[in-house]
């Protein structure tokens, strides 16, 4: 890609994440992007399809930047299962709050987007979507955890689906509430104590 189009390319992001932390993404308008870095709204239509697509090209590789980081966290929680140490397991899994708050502090502004910001994309499911997978996630956990010879009392097929959302959203309001990077991470560690213990009591660790 030429300089010039590369340069356009990032004055174009650079205006588009602004416009849209600042108006959300409905409000959000085509119009005074392009206007912001000197392009008809025809020239920017050459740039994204539409406004979504602009969206997308701004939190997709944060997104699947996450989703990497995720998998690789499961295989090693899977390694240190094979050990069939249940309490060496759950002291690996507490720093997941911790690693998570911090990969969302690396890539602040467009968490702001995805959480505060998509309502009207398809990310606007984003922390319901997280939830969803923690929740496939640590099932399998437990299915895995039988196999070396590790137990634990899983709770109601809703109860326990209504307390991981509430574990899950908990980490994301620190990003709501515009928490800086040291608060949020004291907030992490309370988040690790507080559901930690919870968690221990219920399926009996």
């Amino acid at each position: 890609m030429p300089k010039d189009k590369t340069q356009m390319h990032e004055s174009l992001m650079c205006a588009a994440k602004k416009e849209f932390l600042e108006q959300g993404f409905e409000n959000a308008s085509m119009r005074r992007i392009a206007s912001e870095v000197g392009l008809t709204v025809g020239a920017l239509y050459r740039h994204f399809a539409n406004k979504e697509e602009m969206f997308a090209a701004l939190v997709e590789p944060t997104i699947n930047g996450l989703m990497t980081m995720y998998d690789q966290y499961c295989e090693q929680g899977y390694e240190v299962m094979k050990g069939g140490d249940v309490n060496r397991l759950w002291n690996e899994s507490e720093s997941e709050t911790r690693w998570l708050m911090s990969y969302i502090y690396d890539n602040f502004d467009e968490f702001r987007l995805i959480v505060c910001c998509s309502q009207g994309t398809r990310y606007e499911s984003f922390v319901h979507d997280m939830a969803m997978l923690e929740e496939r996630t640590t099932l399998d956990y437990f299915k895995r955890m039988k196999k070396y010879g590790m137990s634990v009392k899983v709770p109601s097929k809703q109860e326990f689906h209504m307390l991981v959302t509430a574990n899950v959203s908990a980490v994301f309001e620190a990003v709501i509430h515009g928490f800086g990077r040291k608060q949020a991470m004291h907030y992490a560690r309370t988040l690790d104590e507080f559901f930690s213990a919870g968690w221990k009591k219920i399926l009996g660790i």
